[in-house]
């Protein structure tokens, strides 16, 4: 990976922000692009912020994207574009934690502070046999001793560079090589038949289902457009006229109607399309619904307040992929 070796703080952040939920596979091509578009944080700071939520489509989790606009723009502005040099000035950093500050404070400046990533949880979990749940507050500090005790002070880089990679490729989370495995001689785990058993979470993420229908309003060619500035899911991403449903409606066209005349006193419409249900899996919620093209006459007084834009406008804006996938069909 480009980011392996790296000595620049910007890059090494910048990849471990990515990375933080994201598959290395997905992600690797999204910090291409950006350390081409940005090669360095002057640049990411004084970039327009459609520009970067556009680069960053697809990624989920924008609360990460902008956390790197904010810190961009304070090491540039406050700070002289300077990347902070200590772990605590590191942490500092908005959207910054223990993990994120350790891996830069260590692969950038080589400072004697160990991660604590997945791969690492796991390694340690079965290595010692711990059973304590990693995402429990006495099982954080458990490992992050136990991860402190374990690296090597001089060379904490290359320690923690290689403890995650074995994580990645040998202690693996499903089927690990632990026939070949140079640690199975003392791997309790291993001796015990525990290695699919750990490491042991505490919390059983609860995941909901939420139905979004979307109206794509057409008036000569150009389509009603929001910007979803709530805290919520793709914060500040655009999207289509919503609306957000406790359970699946059976729409039909008398529903449609009545809808339409009920929301916005729409009496003359032309409906071109309605899709099939379309489907997306969230880390903690499941979003399903459909998407109604309706060509109308005029705007609607209930609707002028929005922006309507051709489509090749619509093409500078950052959606969510849930609507992606849907325009990827054609308007």
């Amino acid at each position: 990976m480009p980011w392996k070796g790296e000595k620049d703080p910007y890059k090494i952040w910048l990849s471990e922000v990515i990375l933080q939920q994201t598959r290395v596979e997905q992600g690797l091509g999204y910090y291409q692009r950006f350390v081409h578009q940005y090669p360095t944080i002057k640049h990411l700071a004084t970039a327009k912020d459609e520009e970067v939520y556009k680069l960053w489509e697809g990624l989920g989790y924008y609360s990460r994207c902008r956390n790197l606009l904010a810190t961009a723009r304070i090491i540039v502005n406050e700070k002289a574009g300077k990347f902070p040099k200590t772990y605590e000035d590191i942490l500092e950093l908005k959207g910054v934690g223990p993990y994120i500050a350790s891996a830069v404070a260590s692969f950038a400046y080589n400072l004697p502070y160990a991660v604590l990533d997945g791969n690492v949880f796991r390694v340690l979990s079965r290595l010692y046999g711990i059973e304590t749940p990693i995402d429990s507050t006495f099982g954080k500090k458990q490992f992050a001793t136990i991860a402190h005790e374990n690296l090597d002070q001089k060379n904490a880089a290359e320690y923690n560079q290689a403890i995650m990679d074995f994580g990645a490729t040998v202690c693996k989370p499903m089927v690990p090589s632990c026939s070949s495995c140079p640690m199975k001689k003392i791997c309790i785990a291993f001796q015990n038949g525990l290695v699919n058993h750990l490491p042991v979470k505490e919390k059983i993420l609860q995941k909901k289902l939420r139905w979004f229908y979307y109206f794509l309003f057409e008036v000569g060619g150009k389509y009603l457009v929001h910007q979803r500035t709530g805290k919520d899911i793709w914060q500040n991403l655009y999207e289509f006229y919503p609306f957000e449903s406790p359970e699946q409606i059976a729409w039909d066209e008398e529903k449609l109607k009545a809808w339409l005349q009920d929301q916005f006193g729409i009496k003359s419409y032309k409906l071109k399309h309605i899709s099939e249900v379309k489907s997306q899996q969230l880390t903690h919620q499941t979003i399903k619904g459909q998407f109604f093209r309706i060509e109308l006459n005029k705007v609607p007084k209930a609707l002028e307040h929005y922006q309507w834009l051709a489509s090749k406008e619509m093409q500078k804006l950052a959606f969510p992929k849930f609507i992606n996938s849907f325009l990827e069909s054609g308007l």
